[in-house]
């Protein structure tokens, strides 16, 4: 069945310029037609935008919802001035290995509905909270009933109570055998305090000899090689950036890695926020995510992303847009979603505003009014709680359908 979306008042579709009183027709879940409302094709259904803005389903490409516990306290220490430090984690992973299957998988699912609930069509998750063989699998798995976007990150940190070589060979071992089924990607922190760059290489390259492609968190804490190597390993996303050198910018322009920015995280741990400006105008490739996790970033919004980009980072709203959605999409080496071009999924949303400046304009607002993915409105699911998991069509079955 066919659906017309029109009575648009601002389109944005990353294909081209953003047009004014147009139309959509969606079909067989993709994108079908786009233009002027007054040259709508007829359509079996329709829906009437009432004027509203419309602009891609925002692609979250950095999370870490698989986890138990709650680390308020830290934030509450960081905001009197503590410094954050990365061994933060071990808590998470203390509590999440006490938990359940239903317990980790009933606090991700709420996780995803807040995401829905804002926009968010596309969402990656990672492990990285369990740190044993049987615990990252389960994370995996779980993550997978929700996603298709699942990362490996056993090498999140050192747990306590095994030697830094024994864990090394476990993660590139037994555990990324056993996590390897349910992932699509491999992760490290490659960062002070948790892995080096010959550790991050080590780890990278034996995720590599599964199939699966490359992600890295890098330069979140001090200035190192993390970017530049995750650029010779072609990772898809490094992510982070927040300390940069001249070399690091230059090696993100010159390949095809995205420099997927955290805003989130650097609201939370009173961190100096990474400059896009400069990373944009020297022509890297900047995508936006929430890092949503129980200690540097507990934040499920992309529009608060957004809006932080645009007051903190030096992005213009547009730039901000478009990496929250084609710039997620491109994080996950993906062409089916962050945009509203004939063919690509029709993950959408309508906003309550007349422009997507209003993203930034008016902070933590609730401005998403209406949110489709494959062409299903979920207009009811979205302010209910209710509906389907998150998967590589955006919103609607599980992945294992």
């Amino acid at each position: 069945m066919s659906t017309l979306v029109t009575n648009i008042g601002v389109l944005v579709t990353h294909d081209g310029p953003e047009r004014q009183n147009a139309a959509l027709v969606i079909d067989s879940g993709a994108i079908a037609w786009v233009g002027a409302a007054s040259d709508a094709p007829a359509a079996d259904a329709s829906i009437d935008a009432g004027g509203r803005c419309v602009v891609p389903g925002f692609v979250d490409s950095h999370s870490h919802l698989m986890f138990a516990g709650d680390r308020a306290d830290e934030f509450e220490e960081r905001m009197a001035g503590r410094r954050y430090e990365a061994g933060g984690i071990r808590r998470t992973v203390g509590a999440t290995r006490k938990a359940t299957d239903d317990e980790l998988l009933a606090n991700a699912t709420t996780l995803v509905a807040e995401m829905r609930a804002q926009g968010t069509t596309t969402v990656e998750i990672k492990t990285g909270y369990g740190l044993t063989v049987d615990d990252e699998a389960r994370s995996a798995r779980l993550a997978r009933t929700l996603t298709s976007e699942v990362t490996f990150l056993g090498a999140h940190l050192v747990p306590d109570g095994v030697s830094r070589d024994e864990y090394l060979d476990l993660v590139t071992g037994r555990m990324l055998d056993a996590c390897a089924p349910f992932v699509k990607w491999i992760d490290v922190f490659c960062d002070r305090g948790a892995f080096d760059e010959s550790e991050a290489r080590r780890i990278i390259v034996a995720g590599r000899a599964k199939g699966l492609g490359v992600r890295m968190h890098g330069a979140q804490l001090a200035a190192s090689g993390a970017v530049r190597l995750a650029v010779e390993l072609d990772a898809a996303s490094v992510d982070h950036c927040t300390f940069l050198e001249r070399a690091d910018i230059d090696a993100l322009v010159s390949g095809s890695t995205v420099a997927t920015l955290l805003p989130g995280a650097e609201f939370s741990t009173r961190s100096p926020y990474p400059n896009a400006r400069r990373l944009i105008d020297a022509g890297a490739t900047v995508a936006i995510a929430s890092d949503c996790n129980p200690g540097s970033s507990f934040t499920t919004s992309m529009p608060f992303c957004i809006a932080v980009a645009v007051r903190e980072m030096g992005m213009t709203p547009a730039e901000a847009l478009w990496s929250a959605t084609l710039g997620g999409a491109r994080a996950l080496r993906r062409t089916d979603i962050g945009h509203l071009a004939v063919g690509a999924n029709a993950d959408l949303v309508v906003i309550d505003a007349p422009s997507y400046v209003h993203l930034a304009y008016r902070p933590g607002v609730p401005l998403v009014r209406q949110v489709l993915t494959g062409g299903q409105v979920l207009i009811n699911e979205v302010r209910e709680g209710r509906g389907d998991p998150i998967n590589e069509v955006g919103l609607g079955r599980a992945a294992s359908q």
